[in-house]
This record gives C-alpha cells, sequence and structure tokens, in this order.
C-alpha cells in the first residue's frame, strides 16, 4: 500500500523525471523515430506498481535541434525534469510554458501536450511514468 510518507519520496523522486513523450515505440505518427538521429531514448528503469494495474517507468531522453515533439497522452502521469537545452511545451489547459534546465513538470493522465516550438539546441530530460500496465505509453493526440 502507499503511504503518505511512501507517496512523497516516491513524488520527490518522480519530479527527478521530463516529457516521456518519448519514451516507447508506441508513438505518435510523424514523429522522429525512436532510434533515429534526432531523437534518443533509454529506459532507465522499469518495475510494477506502485499499485496493481501500474507500471513505473524512468526514461532518459534527448531530442536534437530543431525537432518538433507531437500532441500526444499518456496513460498516467509523466514527471519530468530538464538536463540540458529548452523546451517549449503546451499542455492542455495550462499556458505554454518553456521549460530550462533545472525545471520541471507534470502532465495529468490522459491530457494532450506537445507540439511546442522547436528547439535550437539539443535538449536532454528524464521522465518518470506511472502509467497503466499493457497500455502504449503514448499515443497521438
Amino acid at each position: 500500500m502507499l503511504t503518505r510518507r511512501g507517496f512523497s519520496g516516491f513524488a520527490s523522486c518522480a519530479i527527478c523525471g521530463l516529457t516521456g513523450f518519448i519514451a516507447t515505440d508506441a508513438f505518435a505518427q510523424g514523429s522522429p523515430p525512436a532510434g533515429s538521429p534526432s531523437f534518443r531514448r533509454k529506459i532507465l528503469s522499469q518495475t510494477d506498481g506502485p499499485v496493481p494495474g501500474y507500471v513505473t517507468i524512468i526514461v532518459d531522453a534527448e531530442v536534437d535541434p530543431g525537432v518538433t515533439v507531437p500532441r500526444h497522452t499518456h496513460p498516467g502521469i509523466e514527471s519530468a525534469y530538464v538536463l540540458e537545452g529548452s523546451l517549449e511545451l503546451p499542455i492542455e489547459g495550462q499556458p505554454t510554458r518553456t521549460y530550462n534546465p533545472g525545471d520541471n513538470y507534470q502532465v495529468p493522465t490522459g491530457t494532450p501536450h506537445g507540439g511546442g516550438k522547436p528547439s535550437d539546441k539539443k535538449i536532454r530530460f528524464t521522465a518518470t511514468y506511472v502509467v497503466e500496465k499493457d497500455k502504449p505509453l503514448a499515443s497521438p493526440a
């Protein structure tokens, strides 16, 4: 069972995660394919939980300059932390913001996001996803 204290520790760790909008091959059509020279990702950890029917995935990702992240959703929460570069990220229902190194954000379950202006520098981030098990990590929105 996930207690308040346990969740607090988990949330702190998750905040250190960035936009896993790119963590699986089941990503939006028209996006750079996984493993392409313009987009690279590495799953650092994947474990069942924190509750039955969910999985937690931690990803390290890079997006090359000039690449636009397509608009998409996730079947759970995305928490991300920017390591390098800047990312303009429209999240539905929120003002578009630019995230810089040291910034973090969260995207609620099923909320469309992505499609912001491409960066002129490489973007590197880590993202933590707590998503429904056996569903595509990302779907076009």
